[in-house]
């Protein structure tokens, strides 16, 4: 017996397909037939939607984004875990890139120049949703002592802007050139936080090395 979904539930079996072939063949691989004929769907029913293939992985964008700031808000409402801990837990939930898969390919797509506008959505709502998140961990650790920032929300966007430009995965760098970008993003964010020299060291390597 065919089961019948709500158009929510259709939706999100659309972009699971999706993110899946995606990761699979690629984005520009993977085709509307291939997301249909993995559901057994209609062409209608897929177009009812979603417009094409694009708008798909706008969708998918969006979804991830909006499940990684999720995770991001609950790492730093938790204030029984340390300060440092949840600077990395924050920055860790709102990485899309697992390194491989679906995080990996949409994050390609993003940065491709056809993709410009998505591109541009992206950072305008990781610094309208994130900024003031990494902007109350500053405020706290000023009030701890770790930081010594006049300016938190600033410095939240100088931080998440440096780092999305410096680590995009668009250049091709030898681990020396990698490691050097590392040392100076730890030394500039420390300076920016007015925190002492090497303190962060550890919770950014963790966070851009995810262990």
């Amino acid at each position: 017996m065919r089961t019948v979904k709500s158009a929510e539930e259709r939706k999100e079996e659309i972009l699971d397909v999706a993110e899946q072939l995606f990761a699979e063949k690629g984005f520009d691989n993977a085709s509307t037939n291939d997301i249909i004929n993995k559901i057994g769907i209609a062409r209608g029913t897929l177009y009812h939607h979603f417009s094409s293939k694009e708008e798909i992985l706008d969708a998918i964008v969006e979804r991830m984004m909006s499940r990684s700031i999720a995770g991001a808000k609950a790492v730093i409402k938790d204030t029984r875990i340390p300060l440092t801990d949840r600077i990395v837990g924050a920055f860790l939930a709102l990485n899309m890139d697992s390194g491989a898969g679906a995080g990996a390919e949409v994050l390609e797509q993003i940065h491709k120049p056809q993709n410009a506008l998505l591109h541009q959505k992206t950072q305008e709502r990781l610094l309208g949703e994130v900024v003031p998140l990494i902007g109350e961990l500053i405020e706290e650790g000023n009030r701890s002592g770790m930081f010594h920032s006049q300016y938190p929300l600033e410095a939240a966007e100088m931080i998440i802007v440096y780092s999305n430009t410096a680590f995009d995965g668009s250049e091709e760098l030898t681990p020396e050139q990698k490691m050097a970008k590392i040392k100076a993003f730890i030394y500039h964010t420390e300076k920016i936080l007015g925190a002492e020299e090497k303190s962060l060291e550890g919770a950014i390597m963790k966070i851009i090395t995810g262990r």
